[in-house]
C-alpha cells in the first residue's frame, strides 16, 4: 500500500513539474520580444534626443567594459551618453543589428551589432559598427535592464 501511493505521489509529482515548466518555455518568446522593444525604444529615445530617457536602457549598478575605456559605470555610461547628444554641429543616428538573444530565468543575454552614423559639418557621413554583448536583468516591475555589458569596435574586413 505504501509503495502504490509513493508511486502516485512520484507521477503527480511529476506530472506537475512538467506543467510548471511548460509556461517558462512559453514566457521565453515573451521576454525575447520584450528585449526586443526596450533596445528598439532605447535607439528611437537616442535618435530624437530625448536625453531625459537616455539612461532608461541601463540598471543602476551597470558596469561596462568598453575598449580603450576603463570599466565604466551607471553615471559615467551616462553622461557619456549625454555629451553626445549635445554636441551641437553633428548628428549622431544610431541602428541596431541584434545576432542573438537568450533568455534564462530573470536574465538575458543579447549579442548585437550598433551602427552609429555621424553626419558632420560638412555634411559627409562616417559611420562606425561596434560589436555588443549585452547582460540583462529583470527588474522588480518587470522590465529588462542592462546590468553588464561588454562593447568593442567591429574590425572593417
Amino acid at each position: 500500500m505504501a509503495f502504490r501511493v509513493l508511486r502516485v505521489v512520484a507521477v503527480v509529482s511529476v506530472a506537475l513539474a512538467g506543467l510548471c515548466m511548460a509556461p517558462a518555455r512559453a514566457d521565453a518568446g515573451v521576454d525575447e520580444a520584450a528585449l526586443r522593444a526596450t533596445l528598439e525604444q532605447w535607439r528611437q529615445d537616442f535618435n530624437a534626443r530625448r536625453v531625459e530617457r537616455i539612461c532608461d536602457l541601463f540598471a543602476p549598478e551597470l558596469r561596462a567594459d568598453v575598449q580603450d575605456l576603463p570599466e565604466q559605470t551607471y553615471s559615467m555610461v551616462c553622461e557619456r551618453l549625454r555629451r553626445a547628444m549635445a554636441l551641437t554641429g553633428e548628428s549622431i543616428t544610431m541602428e541596431m543589428h541584434i545576432h542573438d538573444v537568450y533568455v534564462s530565468g530573470a536574465s538575458a543575454v543579447v549579442r548585437l551589432t550598433w551602427r552609429s552614423t555621424t553626419a558632420g559639418r560638412d555634411g559627409r557621413p562616417q559611420t562606425e559598427d561596434e560589436q555588443g554583448l549585452d547582460v540583462f536583468a529583470r527588474q522588480p516591475d518587470g522590465s529588462w535592464k542592462i546590468h553588464r555589458y561588454m562593447a568593442y569596435p567591429k574590425q572593417r574586413q
